[in-house]
């Protein structure tokens, strides 16, 4: 099992790992790590490893079998031996991005409040489906709102519910197409704002900033049909 210590401290860029398997298809599994690997419509890290041989590039990275976390290396490269020691470091300014973009996934869900179909993160673009049978009549009341809730620098912080907590109070999921991260009896909950302020609560097993603040400034894209109930909504940073 993997530690992933992106969910201790997403501002975390470098950490020391041991290599505890190497994947048949030449992957890296280490004791931990600060990639985030792919899932939940956010993209795995990419970055960079070194054992003592030079910096080698990695492209992603991916869940593995049970709870391991696998590192992809960019290209066919030497591998480091099970057991040897390395430093990882990441894209910091990619990573950066897919917080800033997935927090204001969140806002977007937020001042759309209707039930969400599907989504999908990149570096400082992202969209969220949501089952919407018309589109939204003002689209510069929807970016205004959502700049409004940014420039409110609320903060985003995590609670962990049981699973049966959750089972209990099935309206915290607004997904229907990806299963909240469940693990070890525990849900982890991101929350944007504290008490009187407090606009999301939600489960969630990605990455965000600390504030909303630091976002930036959300610009809304096109509004696309894509079917008879659904609509893809798209937004963009100001990078």
């Amino acid at each position: 099992m993997t530690e992933t210590l992106f969910l201790d401290d997403a501002y975390l860029r470098d950490a020391e790992a041991r290599v505890t398997a190497i994947t048949p298809e030449g992957g890296i599994v280490c004791d931990r790590t600060v990639f985030y690997a792919t899932g939940g419509g956010q993209p795995g890290d990419s970055g960079w490893i070194d054992w003592g041989q030079g910096p080698v590039p990695i492209a992603t990275c991916v869940k593995g079998e049970r709870d391991d976390l696998v590192l992809v290396p960019a290209e066919p490269v030497g591998l480091p031996p099970v057991g040897a020691f390395l430093r990882q470091s990441l894209d910091w300014e990619r990573r950066h991005r897919h917080m800033r973009i997935h927090t204001a996934l969140h806002l977007l869900s937020v001042v759309i409040p209707l039930p969400v179909t599907g989504g999908q993160i990149s570096a400082g673009r992202g969209r969220l489906d949501f089952l919407m049978p018309e589109p939204p009549e003002d689209r510069e009341a929807v970016e205004n709102a959502l700049n409004a809730l940014v420039d409110r620098d609320l903060s985003v912080t995590e609670d962990w519910i049981s699973q049966a907590d959750l089972d209990a109070n099935p309206g915290l999921v607004k997904t229907l197409s990806v299963k909240p991260p469940r693990g070890a009896g525990q849900i982890r909950l991101v929350r944007i704002g504290q008490g009187s302020d407090q606009i999301d609560l939600q489960p969630c097993g990605g990455t965000h900033v600390a504030r909303t603040a630091e976002i930036g400034h959300i610009r809304l894209g096109k509004i696309e049909n894509k079917g008879k109930q659904n609509r893809r909504v798209h937004i963009s940073l100001d990078l």
